[in-house]
């Protein structure tokens, strides 16, 4: 197994497991969202396709909730300036 598929294969467990964006898996890993994204979005499915099913799943549903996050986090900052 070469290092790429390792990798892909760790952030999508991560993903699946705590049901986490592209953006915090980038954080908790210290890498990069372009190559968190690619690694799942693309690579994961040339050799996991069943693993990379499940995280289409998880990152679809954080797509289908953004707007709600953005609310909370727009709710949270002017919560503590005033």
């Amino acid at each position: 197994m070469d290092e790429i598929e390792k990798r892909a294969k760790m952030f999508a467990t991560y993903i699946i497991e705590t049901g986490a964006t592209v953006r915090t898996t980038a954080k908790v890993f210290d890498i990069s969202k372009s190559t968190v994204h690619k690694d799942v979005a693309e690579r994961l499915e040339k050799f996991n396709p069943s693993l990379a099913e499940q995280v289409k799943k998880v990152l679809e549903q954080n797509k289908l909730e953004r707007h709600l996050r953005g609310g909370m986090a727009t709710k949270l900052k002017y919560s503590k300036i005033s």
